[in-house]
């Protein structure tokens, strides 16, 4: 029955004396307060201050809530304090891509210029699932572009990517304008060793269309690129990931059909996500995504399980 508010402002009549100038305070109307006061005191059952009397005179009843509020109220400033403050101490944090690492690397030295006092734990790769690993407290965060819609998680996006298949520079496909999922039935798919139904290119190019090349997976995102290079078999990766190879020459990238788009997403359990560590981290990597890669859509404004139109649900890193 009785609420913060209204120790807060039994707190607030006590340091100001009156009813107008408590009101001024609030910046609230006198009526409004006074009715506020009557409401309280009606559901109490009993006057909680003397309404003529000069500065306000509080009656037994009152005296025992203002102690309340003077005991309370700083306790529960402390607290929030206590919850604001960054007393995280160790912020375990995972990518299931190799291939992210190159972003992320400044954005987690910017991270620890604003909270040294943090140790930042990063683990990536390709073979393990970190999302249980976050359900069971191993991990704070995880970014992935995998929803588990069952699970006590929440999503915050972070930006739009879109997935190119990455081919030598003298492969047929390097001088074909639209690429079809016919068109890589014959060639070897290099993935990483993961489900193929977490792939993008498997579920949503390939699949639909009844077509399943041969598959080779490679572990590692650097002799993959070489592989490639090499005529050995091609590849879907984000675009930004690939971008610098493509400049150097030493592969080329083709539009998947219309364009293959994914969304990538910082995974945290339900209700940790406003902890200023966490949220602080999210939004520094965001930001210098956003800003430092090429190929990449702001998806600011956006909401957790809420994918765009241009983008193919359910998607993955690949």
């Amino acid at each position: 029955m009785i609420e913060l508010k209204h120790l807060k402002t039994l707190q607030a009549l006590s340091q100001h004396g009156s009813l107008a100038a408590t009101a001024t305070y609030l910046h609230q109307t006198q009526s409004a307060l006074s009715h506020q006061f009557s409401d309280l005191e009606h559901r109490l059952g009993y006057k909680l201050f003397i309404r003529k009397s000069q500065p306000v005179r509080f009656t037994p009843q009152g005296e025992v809530l203002l102690q309340l509020a003077q005991k309370v109220l700083p306790m529960v400033k402390d607290a929030i304090r206590v919850c604001n403050e960054p007393s995280v101490c160790a912020l375990r944090i995972a990518i299931e891509c190799h291939s992210c690492i190159q972003w992320l690397t400044p954005a987690l030295q910017q991270f620890r210029q604003t909270w040294p006092q943090v140790n930042v734990d990063f683990k990536s790769g390709v073979t393990f699932e970190p999302q249980p690993e976050l359900l069971s407290r191993e991990l704070d965060i995880v970014m992935t572009s995998d929803i588990l819609p069952e699970q006590e998680l929440h999503y915050t996006p972070m930006f739009d990517y879109e997935v190119k298949l990455v081919v030598a520079n003298d492969h047929p496909l390097a001088k074909k304008p639209l690429i079809e999922p016919q068109d890589l039935a014959d060639d070897t798919l290099l993935l990483y060793p993961v489900q193929r139904q977490r792939f993008d290119i498997w579920r949503h190019f390939l699949q639909p269309a009844g077509i399943s090349p041969n598959v080779k997976t490679v572990d590692n995102t650097l002799i993959l690129i070489q592989m490639v290079a090499a005529k050995m078999g091609i590849a879907a990766l984000p675009h930004w990931a690939v971008d610098s190879f493509e400049k150097q020459g030493l592969i080329k990238t083709k539009t998947l059909g219309s364009g293959l788009w994914s969304r990538l997403y910082a995974a945290c359990r339900e209700g940790e996500q406003r902890q200023p560590a966490i949220e602080t981290f999210i939004n520094t990597a965001t930001n210098h995504a956003v800003e430092n890669l090429s190929y990449v859509k702001s998806v600011r404004g956006s909401n957790a399980y809420a994918p765009t139109e241009t983008q193919l649900s359910g998607s993955s890193l690949w």
